[in-house]
């Protein structure tokens, strides 16, 4: 008995859009350390911010790091090299210039402060100076004459 037309199913294949390569969504993320130049270290994601946030994390332990994306057949584009040895040194330098300008700033703190009160000394001795009442003197700037020469007689 064979099936009649009707009851024939035809199966037909569907044709899909873009590409079906295996893991064409992956990225990769490359990370090596100078201390050990030999033992690179690989981290596989299709996500791409749990990938930059691995890269960051080993940038941050002072690894050289490069991110990859995918583009099938096992071939990588690379998206991002990140130099973690440079920015852990820069990162470096730029406390050691905050603790720097930290320190002037407190040795010019102190200068004024130093200052303000040299100029207080300053004034409270004016101002006593300035209360006591007033020295009756002649030009020379004595109280009286230890003697008289003749030309003032």
């Amino acid at each position: 008995m064979s099936p009649s037309p009707q009851n024939i199913r035809t199966f037909h294949r569907k044709a899909r859009a873009g590409d079906h390569t295996k893991n064409v969504n992956a990225y990769r993320v490359e990370g090596s350390w100078n201390k050990h130049p030999d033992r690179t270290v690989v981290f596989k994601t299709p996500d791409k911010r749990k990938a930059y946030r691995q890269a960051r994390e080993w940038a941050a332990a002072e690894a050289y790091v490069i991110v990859q994306r995918h583009t099938g057949w096992d071939t990588w584009r690379t998206l991002d090299e990140i130099d973690g040895p440079a920015l852990a040194a820069e990162h470096r330098r730029a406390e050691r210039a905050a603790v720097e300008d930290a320190r002037r700033a407190a040795e010019e703190a102190e200068r004024r402060l130093a200052a303000a009160e040299e100029r207080d000394r300053e004034q409270a001795a004016l101002e006593r100076l300035m209360v006591r009442p007033p020295v009756p003197r002649d030009a020379t700037g004595r109280v009286t004459a230890r003697h008289t020469t003749g030309a003032q007689r």
